[in-house]
């Protein structure tokens, strides 16, 4: 994800020891922890109530912060694809919580019995969360459900691209919890630096992978666990048996929502070289049906900085002046407004900023391929993705291409729709993340699973304690046997 980029060249904000804030905030919430212990089931619902009163609140203001951050985004979007996905996920943990925190029993060896054995989850103390600012409110609240319902207190460092929601956001956790439970601290990349370098008991980052290396260099020093929710070039592989009206569809949808701004939006298209323009023209077309117009549009999002809408730009000349076919809505857009029209380009080369780094915008690269064997190669050929889309109705396809890559996630015949099940885990794998969360898979992430053996009545084991001698062998040779 390339959520977090701008982060190490934003000016300083605050010079004067950015990090005493938030150490301070992380001594009260463990000494909190400390005092009071894993809270209960009733005390844990009752935090996730607080959270999902706060959000549904002040929903109109956060989407009006958000939008104003980004110089524009549509309030249904952000109610759409953040607010309900984190009252769902909020919602989706109240429900399922008393099972998550049930012990799980767990068989006990021949040789250790008679005796129990069981497996419960404990809260670890203090989360720490990094939030990016592509979806400012989802990749913050999403995790605070989880870490909650785990037991946890929890800090969180919001980006500093997006001051307005960040600044909001700090109000209504403030209004809503007391600091020893949940805070926010806000501030640009010094305190971000100060924050990641915190001993939380688990710190989770999402953003780009660059400043994810960073992210966990800082907390290695205090062996802080980290999760990392980063990005990459997230394939979509067509095959040849899949309608291209279908394929465009769902690709046009995946692709263009908040203009590309997505960590799981597809990145670049690989399909049958005698399809590329059909598909490129195709998707095109869908994009002009969910945008008929970009400048003036309520729907379609600016690019969220000037650094990012140049960086964009930079990237369709260069594939222009290289001669790649570039296919794009042709309207003029006000350079204040910071939008880019949903743009294709078809077989750029394989060495140029499109296909070397995450797009992270409405910028679409279609890559001609001959077979599923040649698109399996340029996929494997880069970074592990953080998702992977498939669209054939083939199994034998299916099977094949799941079978030879590995992804964070995936989403069949289909784009994006796999980060919204709160039952399946979201995270990457190699470059594009470390750990995955949502729902059981969040609780779990942010617990600690607590091994627990109870002795029964005798301790036959005891009974193979030295001095060793004729009774120990023969207990050795009869386990070995069998």
């Amino acid at each position: 994800m390339d959520g977090s980029a701008e982060a190490a060249i934003a000016p300083l904000s605050r010079p004067a020891n950015p990090g005493s804030e938030a150490e301070l905030l992380l001594e009260a919430q463990k000494r909190a922890f400390a005092e009071a212990g894993a809270p209960g089931a009733t005390k844990r619902r009752a935090l996730l109530d607080k959270l999902e009163r706060a959000l549904l609140s002040n929903r109109a203001e956060m989407a009006r912060a958000i939008s104003e951050d980004f110089g524009h985004r549509s309030s249904d979007e952000t109610e759409l694809l953040e607010l309900v996905p984190s009252i769902k996920a909020i919602r989706h943990a109240k429900s399922h919580l008393v099972r998550w925190m049930r012990p799980e029993k767990r068989r006990v060896a021949f040789t250790m019995q008679p005796a129990k054995a069981w497996v419960e989850y404990q809260p670890v103390g203090v989360i720490g969360i990094i939030s990016p600012w592509n979806y400012p409110l989802f990749l913050a609240a999403s995790p605070l459900a989880d870490a909650l319902a785990a037991g946890n207190r929890v800090m969180i460092k919001p980006s500093e691209l997006t001051p307005r929601f960040s600044e909001l956001l700090q109000r209504i956790i403030g209004e809503a919890f007391d600091p020893s439970e949940v805070a926010v601290v806000t501030g640009g990349p010094d305190v971000g630096q100060a924050f990641s370098a915190l001993p939380f008991d688990h710190l989770l980052f999402t953003g780009s992978t660059s400043i994810g290396r960073k992210v966990m260099q800082a907390a290695a020093p205090n062996l802080t666990p980290v999760t990392l929710e980063l990005g990459g070039k997230s394939p979509v592989v067509v095959c040849s048996d899949y309608p291209t009206d279908k394929a465009a569809r769902a690709i046009a949808f995946g692709k263009f929502v908040n203009a590309g701004q997505t960590c799981i939006a597809p990145d670049y298209v690989l399909a049958p070289a005698a399809r590329a323009m059909e598909l490129a023209e195709a998707i095109l077309a869908e994009a002009k049906r969910l945008y008929p117009d970009i400048a003036d549009n309520p729907d379609y999002s600016s690019i969220i900085s000037d650094r990012h809408y140049q960086r964009l730009t930079n990237a369709v000349e260069e594939a222009r002046g290289a001669g790649a076919k570039i296919l794009s809505m042709a309207e003029d857009t006000a350079s204040n407004s910071r939008k880019i029209p949903p743009t294709i380009v078809i077989d750029p080369p394989r060495n140029s900023l499109l296909m070397r780094e995450e797009i992270f915008g409405p910028v679409l690269p279609i890559v001609s391929s001959d077979s599923i064997d040649e698109a399996l190669r340029i996929i494997n050929e880069k970074d592990r993705p953080l998702a992977l889309y498939v669209l054939t109705n083939s199994e034998r396809n299916r099977r094949k291409i799941l079978g030879r890559t590995i992804s964070g996630g995936v989403t069949l015949n289909g784009t994006i729709l796999h980060v919204a099940q709160n039952d399946l885990p979201f995270g990457g794998v190699g470059p594009s993340g470390m750990g995955a969360y949502h729902g059981f898979d969040g609780f779990k992430r942010f617990s600690h699973a607590r091994a627990i053996h109870k002795v029964g009545f005798m301790n036959g084991f005891e009974r193979l304690a030295p001095p060793y001698g004729k009774l120990q062998k023969m207990a050795v040779q009869f386990l070995l046997g069998r």
